[in-house]
């Protein structure tokens, strides 16, 4: 209301002193100047100051209100993208990967620790975690699961589901190893269901249990830098060595059905390499730093 008083009071030439120099430095004055100048030129006898100041006035508050519009457009197309943006990292799926040669240690949404063995990959939701504790392992991953509900871990041989535990998971080609370090585990192959106390392992291959015993081992050996193998084919430790190391080995030398059992060292690429050549009878070739030869 002081602003349409002085507007009017300007129009009529009774602004004054320092009242005049104050409206005179108004972001609005040249506006204000150009319309009294030219109202002031028309011919029109009639002319009404008081309906030219209203219009003035409402073309003001229509300007006001238009900024104040495009004002809450901004807001509502930056909340939505807020939201979508919130929705896109509770509802979507994440990918956890450990490459070839290193090791990738995670927490889960529950704070369950999983440590990714040399070239897996874990796949899970956040959103609904603590009622559908569930991911997709494809690889080899140790588990310290926090109390809660059930956990599983799928993979595309078969299923584990533990309460609370601490465990090993390996899926590789066509052969599962599960160990279980603590509490209790329930696996799920095929048509078969196995449940695993502390200490037990039990593993499966194209389809059959091959072995179910135990372990006196706290963890995998594989945290220690070693992978130990219990009747493994020789292509799958040739396989797992190049994954660790990130190298390539090609193998020329004649099938073989004899199986290995035994622990090979995971941060010397030479030793690893000699048990391997030294059990199978082979000769190792280097081609260059990350290419090996095994014929």
């Amino acid at each position: 209301m002081e602003e349409n008083y002085t507007l009017a009071k300007w129009m009529n030439n009774e602004l004054k002193g320092e009242e005049l120099k104050a409206f005179e430095a108004s972001a609005d004055f040249a506006v204000y100047q150009k319309i009294k100048h030219y109202s002031a030129e028309l011919k029109t006898p009639d002319f009404n100051e008081d309906k030219m100041l209203q219009t003035i006035l409402q073309h003001k508050k229509a300007k006001k209100i238009s900024f104040q519009k495009v004002l809450l457009r901004i807001a509502a197309v930056f909340i939505l993208g807020f939201g979508i943006t919130v929705a896109v990292k509770n509802f979507a799926n994440f990918t956890e990967f450990s490459a070839k040669g290193v090791t990738t240690e995670f927490l889960l949404p529950d704070n369950s620790s999983v440590l990714l063995n040399s070239g897996s990959s874990v796949e899970y939701k956040k959103w609904n975690w603590n009622n559908e504790r569930k991911l997709k392992l494809d690889g080899e991953a140790y588990f310290k699961v926090a109390k809660g509900k059930k956990f599983e871990v799928a993979t595309e041989l078969g299923t584990v589901s533990v309460l609370g535990t601490q465990f090993n998971v390996k899926s590789r080609a066509t052969r599962l190893d599960v160990t279980c370090y603590e509490g209790k585990v329930q696996v799920n192959y095929q048509n078969q269901e196995i449940i695993l106390t502390q200490g037990m392992t039990v593993s499966f291959a194209n389809g059959t249990k091959i072995i179910a015993g135990e372990t006196d081992r706290l963890e995998p050996e594989w945290l220690k830098k070693q992978v130990n193998f219990s009747q493994e084919n020789l292509q799958a430790i040739l396989d797992e060595i190049s994954r660790q190391y990130n190298i390539e080995i090609k193998y020329k030398g004649k099938p073989t059905n004899q199986a290995f059992s035994g622990t090979i060292p995971m941060n010397e690429l030479d030793v690893a390499l000699e048990i391997i050549a030294t059990t199978y009878h082979l000769q190792i070739s280097k081609t260059n730093d990350t290419e090996f030869i095994l014929q």
